[in-house]
């Protein structure tokens, strides 16, 4: 019986070194795949390039971002909102010649335009908005111009 125990013992051994040189000779295999043509020097530098051009990368992302918060701040005070609205302030004489015109940025400033047209003159009137108010009085027009110019 012991014998028997013996050559299973062996057997399994055997069977181990086996898949142990298996293993050897296609980890070996890769590796020959992986140097091929290659001497440590070139790997060095490879190295040593693929981490300046990390470098590069990291520095162009956080200029990149930099640029971003300032192309944000510089958007968030153009014109978002427009408006234009024609109206006739003589019901009697014309048509619809006049108009407002509300440009406002996201913080609801900016401007308003007006014009009153009549077969006399015509009258043009800018005034300026701050946080969507202006310390002019608006006319009826002009207001709802401003309310359909927000952002």
């Amino acid at each position: 019986m012991n014998i028997k125990l013996e050559i299973i013992f062996i057997g399994i051994a055997i069977l181990f070194i086996l898949l142990g040189v298996i293993w050897a000779i296609r980890t070996e295999k890769r590796l020959k795949r992986f140097f091929a043509g290659k001497k440590a020097k070139d790997l060095e530098e490879s190295i040593i390039t693929l981490e300046e051009n990390i470098s590069k990368l990291k520095s162009a992302k956080e200029n990149i971002e930099k640029e971003l918060v300032e192309v944000n701040k510089k958007l968030k005070k153009s014109i978002r909102g427009l408006e234009t609205i024609r109206f006739n302030p003589f019901p009697d004489q014309g048509s619809n010649q006049s108009f407002a015109v509300g440009m406002v940025n996201e913080d609801g400033d900016g401007v308003v335009f007006s014009s009153l047209y009549s077969r006399e003159r015509m009258s043009i009137f800018a005034k300026p908005v701050k946080n969507g108010k202006s310390e002019y009085e608006l006319t009826t027009e002009e207001k709802e111009v401003l309310k359909k110019a927000k952002v």
